[in-house]
């Protein structure tokens, strides 16, 4: 998960550098993916940090020594659920894409409260849809809800 976070936080810090942004007042168009980029990169090295301090025992198995091991289950529900994200949004639109991955981030963090999980979802995916779309003016998809495609 580490390895992933500070990929994606790469992404983000070349995506954010390739921007053409003429001189702007602050924050600019830069500002948040660099931002985002370098907590991303901060996360993934304290995480790494810390599987390597304090790694989750293994259940003991004959013939094999490994001090760690990945939960690919959970990692699926995660990569998958922004897979689908990425594929869905302009179907969707920002707000049930975004509670999908929310949704699936909370699966795969190992919520098992799945209607709960799916209200907090809305709401967050609701909440930042306002914040972008009134607060900074971005225009984010509004898909089935918006009454097109």
């Amino acid at each position: 998960m580490p390895g992933l976070l500070a990929a994606f936080s790469v992404f983000l810090l070349v995506g954010a550098a390739l921007i053409p942004a003429a001189e702007t007042d602050f924050p600019g168009p830069r500002f948040f993916p660099v931002l985002l980029g370098t907590v991303g990169l901060v996360l993934a090295a304290l995480l790494a940090l810390g599987v390597l301090r304090t790694p989750e025992p293994v259940p003991e198995t004959p013939g094999r020594r490994d001090r760690t091991h990945s939960d690919f289950v959970s990692l699926a529900w995660v990569v998958g659920g922004f897979l689908a994200f990425a594929v869905l949004l302009p179907w969707l639109g920002w707000i049930l894409a975004g509670a999908l991955v929310f949704w699936c981030t909370a699966h795969g963090f190992g919520s098992r409260r799945p209607l709960f999980d799916i209200l907090i979802a809305l709401f967050l995916s609701s909440l930042i849809y306002l914040v972008f779309g009134t607060g900074l003016g971005l225009n984010l998809p509004s898909g089935l809800l918006g009454g097109g495609f």
